[in-house]
């Protein structure tokens, strides 16, 4: 697992230990970047679910300003917090261990809004479309801002939810992936 391209571009990203995370493989982060970038001028980004924190590490390194990491697992903190420290985004994020419910409340208390949400809960578990409905519904997404589910191939996530609407599904073997953007209705 490696930074794909930007400022830290080839650097490699620790793993979480153990079997419980499935880091994002580089060709769905490629092809992620190319959809919603492939570069940034600035902006801030939300990572729920984070792992190992690969996909808001990547968004720093091609250009957002800061990264809000949220995982509910302990190794998966630690391993956030060095491989930030190893990039030197230290001071341009924020980690926090909680579930993304929890996560999302707190986000709406401190008013803050994002240009990018990445949501990649283990598949399993998913629940995309209710934590979709809440970001919209709480106007977490700024105007034209992105939000990026991961899920399993077999997932098939609603064309619209409210002010988000789909703009790419795509999959890559077990792997899908769908990413909205916020267009206001008029």
């Amino acid at each position: 697992m490696r930074v794909i391209s930007g400022e830290c571009k080839g650097r490699p990203l620790k793993a979480v230990p153990g079997s419980g995370t499935r880091p994002t493989t580089d060709k769905v982060k490629e092809a992620i970047f190319n959809i919603i970038g492939p570069y940034f001028e600035s902006g801030t980004g939300l990572d729920l679910f984070a792992g190992s924190g690969g996909l808001g590490i990547e968004a720093m390194s091609r250009g957002l300003e800061k990264v809000i990491f949220v995982d509910k697992d302990y190794k998966a903190i630690q391993t956030i917090k060095s491989n930030l420290e190893y990039c030197g985004y230290g001071d341009n994020s924020e980690v926090y261990r909680n579930d993304a419910g929890r996560a999302i409340k707190a986000v709406i208390k401190r008013g803050l809004t994002f240009h990018y949400v990445f949501l990649d809960p283990p598949y399993k578990k998913q629940k995309l479309q209710e934590l979709l409905e809440e970001i919209e519904e709480n106007d977490l997404l700024i105007e034209s801002g992105y939000a990026v589910c991961e899920h399993s191939s077999d997932i098939v996530l609603p064309k619209e939810i409210g002010c988000l609407h789909s703009v790419r599904t795509e999959s890559y073997g077990i792997i899908g992936i769908t990413i909205y953007q916020k267009i206001k209705q008029l």
